[in-house]
């Protein structure tokens, strides 16, 4: 079982490692004839979760919008412009500082023609730009070509058809001399080293580094410090004495047995909670998990549900299911023998210890499904049950332990207090995405800030004593009265305390641009921020690849490749939250020579470039963004944006690549990796 299961995370690894060409909307196309002369053009797209397609006329300053074009068009002619047909999405985006009109799981562009010759042939395509909340593709296409009989009557004589024809053999001469032009193009580009595909490298250096993707590694880590910390919860931690006492007395009679029941009754803690987790999985499936991550309504969700837990674990109210539902399972583990009685008192285990371990259940499942991994959920709950399990396995086998276990006591309630504000903290960190995708503005860089500065301060206040809550005044011990605690806080709280309100003056400078690179993965963009000291732009000196890697081959500089686009929504955060920390800027500025390719300039080339994918399939280059974009799927084996690679002066890669991810630091250390291989 463990081979198997180590196995299969080393195969997610490779896949997920793999995984950069993304091919997120699916057309499919037709002509479909109307009334009389005239038809439509249709290109019909499903658009896979997460991802939109953007609206027709959003104008040249905003992203890139669906755009109708004709490579030939003979015996036809266009009526009116390109329609999108659709649930149309309209949101206020700040960056562009315009409405953007998107649609989302399906569209359909139409384009309306009347035919004009008995004969026709058309050969045309849309192009659409799509993104995610993380990255997007270059221009993409959707083409369509056909040819047939029209509904128009015959009227055109002999020498009128004769003409036609003629007309053909020149298109087609032009069209041949177009692709002997565009062969010397690609032959030129393929005998140059600096445009050779280097896939093969980047795979081994570890691809492209993302932390929308959390490894599996880390899902279990995580899940089993959840796990410990719901053992030291108030309804868990209590009820360990007596449950190893009564596998105690089973043992006193048949010691195998009760050690047998004792791990048995470990496996069906592990059981129930990994069922939860498969339970999720199954429930949404993976392509619903990816599309949380980037969900609004749902970050919303997330948000109101920590904010719940947050307030529970403060002491307003407790979570719990009804009385009922335990004793009943209670009940029936009493007057069940064998495997099965055991079980039962596990499930009783789960129900009398949700109002605890549900929050952090929650907390757990909201990172594991927001991780877009399918697997995650399931992981994440088998290292929270392991963790939960081991106390009650080990103390059944070494009971000797269970007298050196501390008491429970106030300890527990303060973990509980902690946790609280721990998941108000990260509630904020959905309610941003959710800000963020509907353009409300209510929650920018500053907010976010101050609210995690008090968080933190009030955190801090806490674990020093100078603030106290309801349930750490009035103590319920043993079922004696309460009384009033005045008990001093351990040295270990002092000490946290002080970290957390060091934390907080932390961020403070960050309320007037510092970048605070510690949150900088969980604080909104630098660009929602309305008052930013740090005005450090960084510029690319070059936007052509040839220019580029020929003047930092006589500077002896390496290069860092930014493949981006005009209507990049993603590239724009990178460069206003990453680029314009002043380390980042130095470095960008002195060591490097930057190159940034749009994939969306519409600068026609000097000639169409016909080229040939590793697959066999031809594509016609028309515009210079088109040729960047080959560059990268051809070269880098990848298609969406913001992408970056660090090379040599020979267009070998020096370190591996990296795409979307606000992380000040580990940016700077993926530039430090280059720079220091290429020296």
């Amino acid at each position: 079982m463990k081979k198997v299961l180590s196995a299969t995370i080393l195969f997610l690894f490779a896949l997920s490692a793999m995984a950069q060409m993304m091919d997120p909307v699916h057309f499919t196309t037709e002509l479909k004839k109307l009334k009389g002369n005239e038809a439509e053009l249709v290109f019909s797209a499903t658009i896979d979760p997460g991802w939109h397609v953007y609206s027709t006329n959003l104008g040249s300053n905003g992203p890139i919008s669906a755009s109708f074009n004709t490579v030939k068009m003979d015996g036809a002619e266009l009526v009116g412009k390109l329609q999108a047909r659709g649930h149309e999405i309209k949101n206020f985006d700040k960056l562009f500082d315009m409405e953007l009109r998107y649609f989302e799981k399906a569209v359909t562009f139409v384009q309306k023609i009347r035919f004009t010759k008995p004969h026709y042939s058309i050969d045309c395509y849309v192009e659409y730009g799509a993104c995610n909340d993380e990255a997007c593709l270059p221009p993409s296409e959707a083409t369509l070509k056909t040819s047939g009989e029209s509904p128009v009557a015959s009227t055109e004589n002999t020498q009128e058809i004769k003409e036609e024809k003629v007309a053909e053999k020149t298109d087609a001469d032009t069209i041949t001399a177009q692709h002997d032009s565009s062969s010397v193009a690609v032959a030129a580009e393929a005998e140059n080293d600096l445009w050779q595909p280097v896939i093969e490298e980047l795979k081994t250096m570890g691809g492209s580094d993302n932390i929308a993707d959390h490894s599996l590694l880390y899902i279990l880590l995580m899940g089993f410090i959840g796990g410990l910390l719901a053992v030291c919860m108030p309804c868990i931690w209590p009820i360990i004495p007596m449950t190893v006492s009564f596998f105690l007395k089973r043992a006193m009679t048949d010691k195998r047995k009760g050690i047998k029941d004792a791990i048995i009754y470990g496996l069906s803690i592990i059981v129930i909670y990994l069922g939860l987790g498969l339970l999720v999985t199954a429930i949404f499936g993976s392509d619903t998990l990816n599309a949380m991550s980037t969900n609004a309504i749902f970050n919303i969700f997330l948000f109101v549900l920590l904010v719940v837990f947050a307030l529970s674990f403060f002491g307003w109210f407790e979570i719990k299911l009804p009385d009922s539902w335990a004793n009943a399972v209670d009940t029936k583990a009493s007057t069940t023998s064998g495997l099965l009685s055991i079980f039962l008192m596990a499930f009783t285990l789960v129900l009398v210890s949700f109002s605890c371990t549900a929050p952090i259940i929650g907390l757990l499942l909201v990172e594991t499904t927001t991780s877009g991994n399918w697997l995650a959920p399931a992981l994440g709950m088998f290292g929270f049950a392991l963790a939960l399990a081991l106390p009650f396995t080990l103390f059944a086998l070494f009971p000797a332990w269970l007298k050196q276990a501390p008491k429970s006591g106030s300890w527990m309630n303060t973990l509980k207090v902690v946790l609280g504000f721990i998941e108000l903290a990260f509630a904020l960190k959905f309610f941003s995405v959710a800000d963020l995708a509907y353009g409300w503005h209510l929650l920018d860089r500053e907010v976010f800030l101050s609210l995690w500065i008090v968080i933190f301060a009030l955190l801090g206040a806490y674990l020093c004593g100078w603030l106290k809550f309801q349930s750490d005044v009035l103590l319920t011990m043993n079922q004696e009265p309460l009384t009033v605690n005045h008990k001093p806080m351990p040295v270990a709280c002092i000490m946290g305390g002080l970290l957390s309100l060091a934390f907080a003056i932390y961020m403070v400078p960050g309320l007037w641009g510092a970048p605070c690179k510690a949150v900088s993965a969980f604080a909104p963009p630098m660009n929602t921020q309305d008052f930013n000291l740090n005005t450090k732009v960084v510029e690319a000196k070059f936007t052509d690849y040839d220019e580029g890697m020929a003047a930092a081959k006589a500077q002896g500089k390496p290069v860092l490749i930014d493949f981006t686009g005009f209507g990049c929504v993603n590239c724009r955060k990178m460069e206003a939250a990453v680029w314009t920390d002043p380390e980042v800027a130095d470095m960008l500025t002195d060591d490097f020579v930057l190159i940034s390719l749009y994939v969306d300039d519409k600068t026609p080339l000097k000639e169409p470039i016909e080229v040939t994918d590793a697959h066999g399939n031809t594509k016609t280059l028309r515009t210079v963004g088109a040729k960047w974009s080959w560059l990268q799927s051809s070269k880098f084996g990848a298609n969406a944006q913001p992408f970056y690679v660090v090379l040599d002066n020979n267009g070998k890669p020096l370190t591996n690549s990296r795409a979307y991810d606000e992380d000040i630091a580990e940016y700077i250390k993926f530039l430090k990796k280059g720079l220091e291989k290429y020296k």
